[in-house]
This record gives structure tokens, sequence and C-alpha cells, in this order.
């Protein structure tokens, strides 16, 4: 009888044999010599990799710079959608590693080459800019076409960076031969170098590209997506030249998958034999002994020390991520000019990489230096707490900057109110009276021509939407007039001549009544001919004769001195002066005997008054602590992991970015909170999970370099005395 059939017992003694078998492979040909830069160390191949890796950052940060804006106002999203959707395409940017490496090992890797690898995704990845620009053509489809254009296009982008990400740093690596480990070490510092030069410059670029040209009236945003994918196709031509020369190391096996097949089997191993006549073991994952090669277990468990400490990350990603979103929302609400130059407020977050830049050798070469020699033994682990605290305050700073906007910014009318202004546009003061006892004493003062009233007044409804009364007394004239409005508007009632008498009209400025930081104006023709203004070559609009009310239209920021203007018979310039960050502007057109066509400007809400200066010290906190938290935490999780788990490790740090934008997502989503308590939210919450981690590192044990081999005679044996009581139901013999 077959001693092997399954159906005899379930009781299998266990053999040492690893499933992760790798068939031989022939043996290479000799290599030849790869050519170097300049008769150098260098390999002439990294020098393609590293400008690959230039264009790609600027690309991909170049497009995000720009992303939330576009979100904003031209698929005309709210601010907590825009966020929303912002941050559920960073996460997926950094879940999408894991899958990238998971091809390059599994699927690509056993028949190309890992540069074929990052040829094919590249491509993928300007197919994504290509779609995405595409769908910022205001001439292209709907509101329909352009979203879902530009939902495909970021899913290919995500798909596209996420899947290089892994596989580039590492590849440029290989083009070194062990022997000049040394010149390794800086290539990686010239290659990050060139991730936040990339970043730098594209950051600072893209704005300018979608606020400084117009397409089809509007902000040129399918110039600022264009730019960004022409410089992935460069990023991709760069790097297939170099393919000749690279040095292709031939595809190993899938370590994360390994991983997690070794974490699952002893899960699996000690759940089915929970028996408690089963002896116990020293560490749970040495419960994969039966199937995994002891070195593999050994390093599993120096990963799992590792990964405990990775819990709390995310937070911390959540609010340095947000310096693109909600950051940058705050900043279009205030003054973006700086005397010197006027700044975009997606063009902020060139902040980020510039004192990136600035701080890592601060940090390194002074500051560090300093607390050493003052005796105080500031560890990776402290660093890393030191920089959540540093984050934390970033966003009490910024919750303090939107209290203070808040507090500038006009009111708001609440339920069952509306706000009224009153524009004189006849040749003497008018009377203004409110019908009504609850409102009869708010216009006591006569209003004269073309007086501009400091503000608006605030009338009580006792419904949402209700017919007011005005009485009206123009020289020996008594009129009545009567006028329906909804509650949470503006409103502006203009008094105009009528012949000898006065009438009157209501205005809705429901649609001027934004805090989003743009510069809007509409117009009164009191003239007896329609006129066309031309606002920029792209820009024009048409007003109706005898006190006809345009919509309004959004300009850019600046001085207007001769704004083009023509009937059907006379043509004319306008002089409408400054036109600033947040406000919006009525202009009554009128026709002075004394000087002519003239523009009577009103400022219906006044220019945002707080400088975005005051974003920097949110940026300069956040950016240390980033520099305290990042580098040195990966400088640390590398420093407790063993070598064959390094891929790993990257894949989980990765992780929990992507885990910090989901968190973002959420709470913009659910949590109903004002801005600046949204910001306070999010400080507390670091808060509480710095101190969480503070009391994980203060029992972490730092593991030596040395410790994590050791002797062979700690591993659990794969068969000794009563373990053969194991219950398996599969058994590789």
């Amino acid at each position: 009888m077959n001693p092997f059939q399954k159906n005899e017992s379930k009781e299998t003694l266990f053999s040492p044999v690893s499933i992760e078998e790798v068939p031989p492979r022939p043996p290479s040909p000799p290599k030849k010599p790869s050519p170097t830069i300049c008769g150098s160390n260098y390999p002439l191949s990294i020098a393609f990799i590293v400008v690959n890796e230039f264009c790609e950052r600027f690309s991909y940060y170049g497009m995000k710079a720009v992303l939330i804006l576009y979100f904003l106002y031209f698929l005309h999203w709210n601010e907590d959608t825009s966020t929303s959707i912002y941050h559920a395409f960073s996460s997926l940017c950094y879940f999408t590693p894991i899958l990238g490496a998971a091809i390059a090992d599994s699927w690509l890797g056993k028949f190309n080459s890992l540069n074929r690898t990052i040829i094919y995704l590249s491509l993928v990845y300007v197919l994504g800019h290509v779609i995405k620009s595409l769908g910022a053509l205001p001439i292209l489809g709907g509101q329909v076409v352009h979203t879902v254009l530009s939902l495909i296009g970021l899913s290919l982008i995500a798909l596209g960076t996420g899947g290089i990400k892994p596989c580039v740093a590492a590849f440029g690596g290989d083009q070194f031969e062990e022997k000049h480990a040394e010149e390794r070490t800086r290539y990686f510092s010239v290659f990050y170098l060139s991730i936040n030069a990339g970043s730098l410059i594209s950051t600072f670029i893209t704005p300018m590209l979608r606020g400084d040209v117009q397409c089809f009236g509007e902000d040129c945003y399918a110039l600022a997506f264009g730019v960004p994918g022409l410089l992935m196709v460069i990023a991709l031509v760069v790097f297939a030249m170099g393919s000749k020369i690279y040095n292709k190391p031939p595809p190993e096996g899938n370590i994360v998958a390994q991983v997690f097949k070794c974490i699952w089997f002893a899960i699996s191993n000690r759940f089915k034999n929970r028996s408690g006549d089963i002896p116990k073991r020293q560490h749970w994952l040495d419960w994969a002994a039966e199937k995994y090669p002891k070195q593999l277990i050994m390093d599993v468990k120096a990963l799992t020390r590792v990964l405990f400490l990775y819990i709390p990350l995310p937070m911390f990603w959540a609010l340095l991520d947000q310096q693109g979103s909600r950051w940058t929302l705050q900043a279009i609400r205030m003054n973006r000019n700086l005397g010197f130059f006027v700044l975009q407020p997606d063009q902020m977050q060139v902040l980020n990489p510039l004192l990136v830049l600035i701080f890592i050798p601060l940090f390194d070469f002074v500051i560090y230096r300093l607390v050493s020699k003052c005796g105080i033994n500031f560890s990776s682990l402290r660093k890393m707490a030191v920089g959540m605290i540093l984050a934390c305050l970033a966003f009490a700073v910024a919750a303090a900057v939107e209290i203070k906007i808040n507090e500038m910014a006009p009111a708001q009318p609440g339920p069952q109110e509306v706000f009224l202004q009153v524009l004189n546009l006849a040749d003497d003061e008018v009377k203004v009276t409110v019908v009504g006892n609850e409102n009869n004493s708010l216009l006591i003062e006569s209003i004269k021509s073309f007086q501009k009233t400091p503000h608006y007044s605030k009338l009580h409804l006792k419904t949402k939407s209700q017919d007011f009364h005005f009485h009206l007394k123009y020289h020996n004239l008594s009129l009545y007039t009567e006028h329906s409005v909804q509650e949470k508007n503006w409103y502006s009632l203009v008094i105009r001549e009528d012949g000898n008498s006065i009438s009157s009209m209501m205005v809705k400025d429901t649609e001027s009544r934004t805090t989003n930081g743009m510069t809007t104006v509409r117009f009164v023709n009191t003239l007896h001919k329609d006129v066309n203004i031309s606002l920029s070559t792209d820009t024009s609009l048409n007003v109706g004769e005898d006190y006809g009310v345009s919509a309004y239209r959004t300009v850019q920021r600046g001085e207007y001195p001769a704004v083009h203007c023509r009937t059907e018979d006379k043509n004319f310039s306008l002089n409408l002066g400054l036109l600033d960050f947040g406000a919006a502007y009525l202009f009554v057109i009128t026709n002075n005997t004394n000087q002519g066509l003239q523009a009577w400007k009103i400022e219906d809400i006044p220019a945002n008054k707080m400088s975005i200066a005051w974003q920097l010290p949110q940026y300069a906190l956040v950016t240390a602590g980033e520099v305290m938290f990042s580098v040195t935490g990966l400088e640390f999780s590398y420093s407790q992991a063993p070598s064959s788990m390094k891929s790993v490790l990257q894949a989980a740090w990765l992780l929990t970015i992507a885990v910090g934008n989901i968190i973002v997502l959420v709470v913009a989503q659910f949590s109903g909170l004002v801005q600046w308590a949204e910001f306070i939210l999010f400080s507390c919450l670091l808060l509480v999970i710095c101190l969480i981690f503070s009391i994980m590192g203060y029992y972490y044990v730092p593991v030596k370099t040395e410790d994590m081999r050791g002797p062979a005679d700690k591993h659990i044996p794969h068969i000794q005395g009563n373990m053969i009581k194991l219950e398996t139901k599969k058994t590789k013999l």
C-alpha cells in the first residue's frame, strides 16, 4: 500500500524542503566593461537614469501642483470633493508601487529585464498624461466627458508613477559594481537631488502656465497638464536611449510575496495546531519552520519588529500631504502680491522642496551636531517624534491663519436673512425705507447720487422667501415698490432715473458672493445703446442698454487702465483701476457731460487683506518635521531590517503614505467641520499618535547589524520529539 495516500492519516512527518526552489541559472558570459563618465568609476548609464528621474518627477509634481484648482474651477467640484479626489489619487500613487513591484518580479520580470518593465509602465504613464490633457480642453465635450477623461487619465498616471517608483532607483544602483560602493552612495545622493530639483522647478513653472496663460478665455489647464506630459515623453525617450549600455541583472523572486506567504503560513499553521498537547514555540513566526527556510523566518522576524513601529506613521503623512490640497485652498483666499512678485496660489507649494534642500544639510551639519555636543542622546525614534510635534505646530499655525482669514472675510447671511445694498443711480438723493416693523430702521439717512455705501444692510425674513415693500422719496415724489427675495442671498436695490421720476430693480448678487480668491466684475450700462467690453484678448461681454446688468466674469488680478469698449457707432476705453485678489467689483457705465464716458467703481466684496507670506511659518514647520521624520525614518528602518527585506520595507513605507491620504479623504468627506476646526483636529490627532509612538519607541530595543543573523542552533529544528502530532493537510515531500 502506498504510505503517502491522503486518506490514511492526517499526521505526517515534515521534511525540511522549501517550495521556493529556483532552477539553476546557466553560466553568464563574461561582462564587457561598461562605458564610464569622463574616465571615472561612474557608469555612463546612470546619466540617462538621473535625467529620466528628473523629467518624471517634473511631470508628476507639475501635474499635481495644479490638480486641486483644476477640480475646483474647471470641473466645478466643491472643496471637500476636490480634496477627497486629490488624496484618493495620491493614495493610489502609493498603493501601486506594490503592484508595480509584483508586475516587475512576477510577470514582466520573467520575460523581460527591469529596464523594459520601466519602459512599458512609462508608456502607460504617458498615455495617462495625454488623456488628462485632453480632458482639460474646454472645447472637448461637456462636464461628463471632462470628468471621465480626467479620472481615466489620473488612474493611468497613478499606475505609471507607482509602477516605476520602486524600479528606477534600484535599477540605477544595479549599474555599479560591488567594488564601487562609494560611487553608488554618491549616485543615490544625486538621484534624490534630481527628485527635489524636478519637484522644485515644476511646482514653480506649471502654476504660471495655468494662471498666466489664457486658453479659450480661461486658465490654461490643458497647457499646465500638457507640459508635464511632454516631460514624461522626454523621460521615456532618454531612458530608452540608454538601453544598449545598461547593466541588466536577471530578475529575482518576488520577496514581498514570499514574506506574505511566510506570515500567512505561520498564522494558519499555529491555528491548526492550537492543541494544549503541542509545545509552544518561542516566536509565532517559528510556526512557519515546516515550510520556509530558517534564514527567511529570521529576516521576517526582524522585519515585523520594524513594521510594528510603522502602525502610527500614516497620520503624519495625512498632515504633510495637505500642502497640495487644503493649504492651497487656503492660499487662494489670501493676498498673493509680495511686492516684487505676484504668486499663484499653487506656487506656494514650491516652498516644500526648496526648504528640503536647505534643511537637510542644516540639520545634518549644524543642528544635530549641536544637540550631540550638548550631551543629548537624539536617537532616530526621538527625531521622528520631534518631527511629528513640528507637524502638529504647523497645523496649529495653519488654523490660526484660517481663523484670521475668516475674520477678514465678509459676513455670510444666515437662515431667514438677506444682505441688501442700495445703489442710487439717479441725479439726486433718494430716501429709502423698508416697510415693516422689523426692518424699518435700517436705512435711515438719505442716499446721495452715486454714493458708495460702506456695507450691506441685513434684512430679516419671516419665511425662506418674502416680498419686501420699499418706500422711495425723490424730490417731491413718494413711490412704493415691491421686490421678492430669498434667504441666504445678497441683493442690490438699484434706483434709476425714469424720465422725470425714478424706478427700482432688484439684482441678485449670489454669484459674486465667493470666498475662493477669484477676482470678479460685472457692469451696469446706463447708456441708451448696448456696450461690448473686451476685458482681455479672450474675454469679452455684452451689456444691454438702459440699465442692463451683465453676468459676473472672472478676470486676472492686475491693473486695467484702458479697457476697450464699443457701441454700434463709437469706440472708447474705461479705466477700471486695480482689480485685486478676492474682490468683486460693480462698474456703472455713465455718460458725464463734463468728463465723458466713465465707469463708477463699487467694491462689493473687499479684496483679500491677509498676505500669503503668513503661510511661510507653517510651511517651514512642516518641512522641518518632514526632514526629521521622513529622512530619519528611512535611515532607521533600513538599519533595523535585514538586507533581504529592503524592498519589502520600501513598499511598507510607501503604504503608510497611501493610508495617510485615505485618512484625509475620510475626514474631508465625513467630518463636516469648518476648515480651522479640521486643522485643529488633525493637529490633535497627530499629537496623540506622537504620544503612542513615543511609548512604542521607548520599549523598542534597537538591533545591531551583526545580531540580524543568529547562529544556526537558535533555529527550531524541523522535527523534534512530539512535533509528530502537528496537523497539516497539504505536505510537499
